[in-house]
């Protein structure tokens, strides 16, 4: 099986179906909150791709073959985040959400560049991991925060608009899209270790016993 094809495909469709469910208005909540079929929308990737990396030693094997620098510089796009702050001034969203989610994300999305090039490797393992769980760290806070909203502040503005173009794209598509690059590359970095000692066995010289 060509796993490139496949996830690609995988990719592209499930873009289309966020991008024609959001443009039919099927996760839009008036409501102050993000309903269950943005949760749904959400939750339903991260679980394939969960089961179908437990279960298949193939497409495993592709996803860690997969350029940990590549999967880590694409975070960088999560610098958007500052639309989240700018929303949030014009009393869009709640500050409750747009700012952790939004000064969080930015910070990732600025620092991805650096990680990517100069830790993505296994003598920065254990900093690129942090990194990493850093990055998880903001989209689960984030995603609390969104869901809570109402909870924490039920005086706030709602959260109505992330479950409506073009702000919908984030909690169905972009966020388990993040994760799962995120849990990638920490499964990527726990073989660093096993594969930089394996290599310094190889290479060690053979000691003869005395004769």
């Amino acid at each position: 099986m060509n796993y490139k094809k496949v996830t690609t495909g995988i990719i592209v469709v499930w873009f289309l179906f966020a991008l024609s469910a959001s443009a039919l208005q099927l996760f839009k909540n008036d409501a102050n909150r993000i309903g269950i079929s943005v949760a749904i929308a959400a939750l339903v990737p991260l679980i394939v791709f969960s089961l179908w990396f437990a279960a298949s030693p193939a497409f495993r094997q592709f996803a860690l073959s997969l350029p940990s620098s590549t999967l880590t510089a694409l975070q960088a796009s999560r610098i958007i985040g500052f639309i989240f702050v700018l929303l949030q001034v014009r009393n869009i969203l709640p500050a409750i959400f747009a700012w952790p989610a939004g000064y969080g994300d930015m910070a990732i999305g600025v620092t991805a560049g650096f990680v990517a090039w100069k830790l993505a490797n296994p003598t920065r393992r254990n900093s690129y991991i942090l990194w990493q769980l850093l990055g998880i760290l903001d989209l689960v806070n984030a995603v609390a925060l969104g869901t809570t909203a109402s909870l924490i502040d039920p005086r706030s503005v709602s959260m109505a608009p992330m479950t409506m173009l073009p702000l919908s794209l984030v909690p169905t598509f972009l966020v388990p899209l993040f994760l799962i690059f995120h849990v990638i590359c920490i499964a990527q970095a726990r073989t660093w270790k096993v594969a930089t000692q394996r290599s310094s066995q190889a290479a060690a010289p053979i000691q003869h016993p005395a004769i």
